[in-house]
C-alpha cells in the first residue's frame, strides 16, 4: 500500500523542544510511521497508512498546540500573517507599559542619578500596576506554553522565560508588601520582568517575519499560477473562467504576454515561452504545434491554442511545490546533534540557574538575594535554545528554495547535506551527455542470396518492428525510414541491451527479423563478419551501428547518431576542475563510447554495460572509496540512481518528481549538476555557521550571566538577537546567483 502524507500548519511553538513534543504526540496516532516537525516553518509532515487528518489535528491540540491541514488547492490561509500581527500588537502594548519602568532604571546607576525621575513612578504599587498586565495578560503565552511542555514531560523555552520573569515579579511583590514605599530604595525588579517579556516578544516578531521570508520560495511558486483562463466553447466562442474550473481536454487561448494557465499541449500557433520560473534559464524556448506547455510559464510573443493536459495536484507546478516542501520538512542528519542537545538543554540550564542563585545568595554575596535573583534570571534567559533549534531548518528552507528557483529540486534535506561530498560523477550517455534525440544517418542493405523479400519490404519490416520499441534509437529509425510500416508483424521481443526481434509474414511465409548489436547476432549463431569493417567505420565516427538479420543471415546495417549537448564539454570541464572524477556509462560499444567521450573530454568510460549491470559499475566505484553521484534519465537508470550516494535525474521541467532520483534537474543542462553541488556546499557551510554561533552563544553567555556580569534585560535582548541573526544568516542563501559558473 502506498504511503500517505499529510502536512499540518502548526502554531504555538516556542522552541525546538515544542517540535519534539508535537512529534511525540503525532507519533502516537494510529497509522503514523514517520513524523518530521520543522520548527522554522512550523509545519509537520506526517507519513503513514490510512491517516485521519482530524485525529492528527486533535493530537496536536491535545498536546497544547494548534494545527490545521495544509491544502494548496484551497485559498491560501493567512493565519500565519495574523499571528505575526498579534505578536506585534502584544509587543507594542508591552513596550508602552514597560517604557516607564525602564525609565525608573536610571535611578539605579551613579552616572544617571541626576536625571529626574517622578516620585510617583518610583511607587512600588504603580510599578506593579504597570508590570502586572505585561506579566499575566501579554505574557500569558509563556505560562500556557510552560504548562503544555511540563504536562508532556518536557521543558522548553517558555519554562525558562516564565520561571525567570515570575521569580523577578513575585520577589518584587514580596518586597513591596514587606517594605512598602521603602521598597523602591531597596531595589525592585518589576522592570526586569516587564522589559524581559517585551524584548522576547520583539525577538519573536522579528523571528516570525524572518522565518516567513525563509519559506517564501513555496509561496512564490504558488503565486505564479494565474487565476483565470480563456476557454474555447464548442461553438468556437471564448469565455473567461477561473483556472479551478478548467478540465482536462479543454482548449484554452493564450495571448502574448499572458501566463499559461495549466499544463497543456499546443494545438495551433507558435511562440517563444519564458520558462525561467521552472528552469532558472532566462532564454525563451520556442514552442510549436505538439509541444508541451507548463502552467505558470510566460507566453512571450505569439498566440497559442492549447489543450489542457494536467490540472491541480498532477501539474508540474504542484509537483515542484511538493518536492520543495518534502525537502524543507525533512530533517538533515546534521540536525540530529542540535535535537539531542535541545532535549537535555533546558533541564541542565535550570540546574545551572539554581546553583547560580545559591552560590550568589549564600557565598559570593551572602544575603543579597536581589543580586542572586538577577544572576538566576539572566542565566535562564540567556540560555534559551531558540537559535539552536532554528540553525538547521532555516538554512535547509532557504537553500532548497533557492535551488528550486535555479531549476534544481532536492527531494530530501539529507541529500542537500551530502551532495557536496561526492568525489565521482557518473554520466549516462544517451539523454545526459547527448540530446537523447538520435537521428538515422545510415541504412545499408545487401540482399544477395536472400529470397522472399525485397529491399523495400525489408525497410517496411524494420520500421514496423522498431515501432514496437520505446528506445530512443528505435524511434530515430522509425522517423528516419520514410516508407510505410508493414502490418504483418507478430511476436515482437525486446532483448534488453542487445536489440529487438519480430516475426514477419510475407506471402503467407514467416520470417525472423532481428535488429541489434553483435551480441544479439552471436546468441543466434548469425555470421556477421562481412559487415564488421563497415560497422567499425561507423562507430569510429561516434555513431551507434546495429546489424539487421533476416532468417539468420546478416543483410544490412543501420547507424544512428546522437548530438552531444552544446554545453556538455564546458560543464564537464568545470566538474573536473572541482577535482571530481567524471565517468561515462553507456550500453554502446566501446568504439562509439570512446568517440563520444573524446568529444567531451571524459577519460573514464564504461561501455557495453547492460541496464541491469549499471548499478554494479556504481558499486565498483564505491568499493574503490569513491562517493558517487549517478546522473541519468531516471527510468532506464533506476537501479544505478538508487545505488549511488546521490541519484540525479535530468529533466525538461515536466517530469520533476522521479521516484528513483534524489535530485531532479528541471533543465536539460549539465551545468545544473554544478549548481546542485554549489548550493549543497553553500547550504552546509551556512548550517555549520549557524550551529557554531548558536553553540558559542550559549556556551559563552551562560558563564557570563552566572558571573553576574549581565543584566537580565540585556540577556533577553541578546537572546532575541541570537535567534534573529541565525535566520538572517540563513536568508543569505536566497541571494545565491549563477555567477559561480564563471
Amino acid at each position: 500500500m502506498a504511503k500517505q502524507t499529510i502536512q499540518l500548519q502548526l502554531s504555538g511553538m516556542s522552541c525546538a523542544g515544542c517540535a519534539k513534543s508535537i512529534e511525540k504526540a503525532l507519533g502516537g496516532v494510529q497509522g503514523v510511521t514517520t513524523v518530521n516537525v520543522n520548527f522554522a516553518n512550523e509545519v509537520a509532515a506526517v507519513e503513514g497508512d490510512k491517516l485521519n487528518s482530524e485525529q492528527l489535528v486533535k493530537a496536536v491540540k491535545d498536546a497544547g498546540y494548534d494545527a490545521s491541514v495544509i491544502d494548496h488547492q484551497q485559498p491560501e490561509d493567512d493565519s500565519r500573517e495574523r499571528a505575526q500581527q498579534i505578536q506585534f500588537y502584544k509587543f507594542l502594548a508591552a513596550a508602552i507599559l514597560s517604557l516607564p519602568l525602564l525609565y525608573t532604571m536610571v535611578g539605579h546607576f551613579s552616572w544617571t542619578e541626576n536625571i529626574y525621575v517622578p516620585a510617583w513612578l518610583m511607587n512600588p504599587w504603580v510599578q506593579m500596576a504597570l508590570a502586572t498586565p505585561v506579566q499575566f495578560i501579554i505574557g500569558w503565552q509563556f505560562y500556557r506554553g510552560s504548562y503544555t511542555a511540563l504536562r508532556g514531560g518536557a521543558a522548553n523555552m517558555d519554562v525558562l522565560v516564565a520561571l525567570g520573569t515570575s521569580a523577578a515579579y513575585f520577589y518584587s511583590v514580596y518586597l513591596a508588601a514587606s517594605l512598602g514605599d521603602h521598597a523602591a530604595h531597596q531595589g525592585l525588579y518589576f522592570e526586569t520582568s516587564a522589559v524581559l517579556i517585551t524584548l522576547i516578544l520583539l525577538g519573536k516578531w522579528f523571528e516570525a517575519r524572518a522565518k516567513g521570508r525563509s519559506s517564501a520560495a513555496i509561496k512564490q511558486l504558488l503565486n505564479l499560477q494565474p487565476k483565470q483562463a480563456v476557454r474555447e466553447r464548442q461553438n468556437g466562442e471564448t469565455e473567461t473562467v477561473d483556472v479551478a474550473k478548467l478540465q482536462v481536454g479543454d482548449i484554452i487561448h493564450i495571448k502574448p504576454g499572458q501566463q499559461i494557465p495549466a499544463d497543456s499541449t499546443v494545438v495551433s500557433g507558435s511562440s517563444a515561452v519564458d520558462e525561467s520560473m521552472l528552469t532558472g534559464e532566462s532564454v525563451p524556448v520556442d514552442k510549436h504545434e505538439g509541444d508541451d506547455l507548463t502552467g505558470a510559464t510566460l507566453n512571450k510573443n505569439g498566440f497559442l491554442k492549447a489543450k489542457v493536459r494536467k490540472l491541480g495536484r498532477d501539474s508540474a507546478l504542484a509537483q515542484i511545490v511538493k518536492v520543495v516542501e518534502q525537502a524543507q520538512n525533512s530533517k538533515a542528519p546534521i540536525q540530529r546533534l542540535a535535537d539531542r542537545v535541545s532535549a537535555i538543554f533546558v533541564p541542565v540550564v535550570l540546574l545551572i540557574a539554581v546553583v547560580t542563585f545559591l552560590v550568589w545568595a549564600f557565598w559570593l554575596d551572602a544575603g543579597n538575594y536581589g543580586k542572586a535573583l538577577e544572576a538566576f534570571v539572566a542565566v535562564l534567559v540567556i540560555a534559551c535554545p531558540c537559535a539552536l533549534g532554528l540553525a538547521t531548518p532555516t538554512s535547509i528552507m532557504a537553500g532548497s528554495g533557492r535551488a528550486a528557483q535555479m531549476g534544481v529540486l532536492f527531494k530530501q534535506s539529507d541529500v542537500l547535506e551530502i551532495a557536496h561530498t561526492i568525489t565521482t560523477v557518473v554520466l549516462d550517455k544517451t539523454g545526459t551527455i547527448t540530446e537523447g534525440k538520435p537521428k538515422l544517418t545510415d541504412l545499408e542493405i545487401d540482399l544477395k542470396g536472400v529470397n522472399g523479400v525485397t529491399e523495400a519490404q525489408l525497410k517496411q519490416a524494420v520500421k514496423a518492428t522498431e515501432q514496437q520499441s520505446e528506445h530512443p534509437l528505435a524511434q530515430a529509425v522509425v522517423q528516419g525510414i520514410e516508407v510505410e510500416a508493414l502490418e504483418q508483424i507478430n511476436d515482437f521481443n525486446a532483448h534488453e541491451g542487445r536489440g529487438v526481434s519480430a516475426k514477419v509474414t510475407l506471402s503467407e511465409q514467416s520470417h525472423i527479423l532481428r535488429i541489434g548489436n553483435i551480441r544479439l547476432m552471436r546468441e543466434h549463431d548469425i555470421e556477421s563478419d562481412a559487415w564488421s569493417k563497415r560497422k567499425d567505420e561507423l562507430e569510429q565516427q561516434g555513431k551507434t551501428a546495429m546489424l539487421i538479420s533476416w532468417d539468420n543471415q546478416a543483410v544490412g546495417i543501420i547507424a544512428v547518431a546522437d548530438t552531444v549537448r552544446d554545453n556538455a564539454n564546458a560543464a564537464i570541464s568545470k566538474l573536473q576542475q572541482r577535482g571530481l572524477k567524471v565517468v561515462m556509462l553507456t550500453g554502446d560499444n566501446q568504439r562509439t563510447a570512446t568517440a563520444i567521450a573524446k568529444q567531451v573530454g571524459i577519460e573514464y568510460v564504461f561501455a557495453e554495460v547492460l541496464p541491469e549491470h549499471k548499478a554494479d559499475k556504481v558499486k565498483e566505484l564505491q568499493q574503490q572509496g569513491e562517493r558517487v553521484a549517478m546522473v541519468g534519465d531516471g527510468i532506464n537508470d533506476a537501479p544505478a540512481l538508487a545505488t549511488a550516494e546521490v541519484g540525479i535525474a535530468m529533466g525538461t521541467g515536466t517530469d520533476v518528481a522521479l521516484e528513483t532520483a534524489d535530485i531532479a534537474l528541471m533543465r536539460a543542462d549539465l551545468n545544473s549538476i554544478h549548481d546542485a553541488l554549489f548550493v549543497s556546499k553553500k547550504t552546509v557551510r551556512n548550517i555549520r555557521q549557524n550551529l557554531f554561533w548558536a553553540f558559542a552563544y550559549n556556551t559563552l553567555g551562560i558563564p557570563v550571566a552566572a558571573a553576574g556580569l549581565l543584566a537580565p534585560w540585556l540577556a533577553g535582548g541578546a537572546m532575541a538577537l541570537s535567534s534573529v541573526s541565525v535566520v538572517l544568516n540563513a536568508l543569505r542563501l536566497q541571494r545565491l546567483s549563477l555567477n559561480h559558473r564563471d
